[in-house]
């Protein structure tokens, strides 16, 4: 028997983005094709600068998802799946349409200074958050938040990676690292709400995550998950 969309998707996931795939799991099924969409769309937004030799490229490729996300139908593994779910109201357009702005600002290689960076950090991860909150039926500022926080921790830990490529996404105004982790602290305080655990279950890695270098998720990454799912709090 062939695996059904769901699990190929689930799969997809999995290789592109491990932490969002566990996290998807927890969501109830009939949700989580919607949600697996969202963040395979997300990792092709994010993928953009990283493949593309220049930024004009990137804003090309991005360009490409703004044509999708507006109603262009088009043959392709994930466009075509995507915009299924977008015409069936599954997913929010505008929202979608506002990852991909804010995505351009890494055409730029370079995010001028701490607003500009938290805004950044908000309007990817944050913003994810809440579109995925949205799909579980919760529409949350604090799963925003989280989202936001789990951001600002993953740019952390890619920033020697990016380094090795002359990139950065680190405040160019020579913002402390100290400073930002002190800044992703703050917004994991906040109670979330119930009935949504599958969009923030990611700022559950953040506490570890926060100063220490990106290394393969282990057993007590995926306890701290299990953990805030029991106690509802990050």
């Amino acid at each position: 028997m062939p695996p059904s969309s769901d699990d190929s998707f689930l799969s997809r996931l999995r290789r592109a983005d491990p932490d969002r795939h566990f996290a998807t799991l927890f969501a109830p099924a009939a949700r989580r094709t919607p949600l697996c969409l969202l963040y395979l769309f997300n990792h092709e937004l994010a993928r953009a600068r990283e493949v593309a030799s220049n930024p004009m490229l990137a804003l090309i490729r991005l360009q490409w998802w703004r044509e999708v996300v507006q109603g262009q139908h088009k043959k392709h593994e994930l466009a075509t799946p995507l915009a299924e779910v977008l015409d069936a109201g599954a997913l929010p357009r505008q929202s979608l349409l506002a990852l991909i702005g804010a995505r351009e600002t890494e055409a730029d290689d370079r995010i001028q200074n701490l607003p500009a960076f938290l805004s950044y950090a908000r309007g990817t991860g944050g913003q994810l958050a809440r579109i995925a909150g949205q799909v579980l039926g919760v529409d949350s500022p604090v799963i925003e938040d989280l989202g936001t926080a789990y951001a600002i921790s993953g740019i952390l830990r890619a920033a020697p990676f990016l380094a090795r490529q002359e990139r950065s996404l680190l405040p160019a105004d020579g913002t402390p690292p100290e400073h930002l982790i002190a800044e992703a602290r703050k917004l994991l305080d906040a109670k979330p709400p119930r009935g949504a655990f599958a969009a923030w279950a990611p700022a559950a890695f953040v506490r570890r995550d926060l100063g220490h270098s990106a290394a393969p998720r282990g057993v007590q990454d995926r306890l701290s998950v299990l953990r805030a799912a029991l106690t509802g709090r990050v």
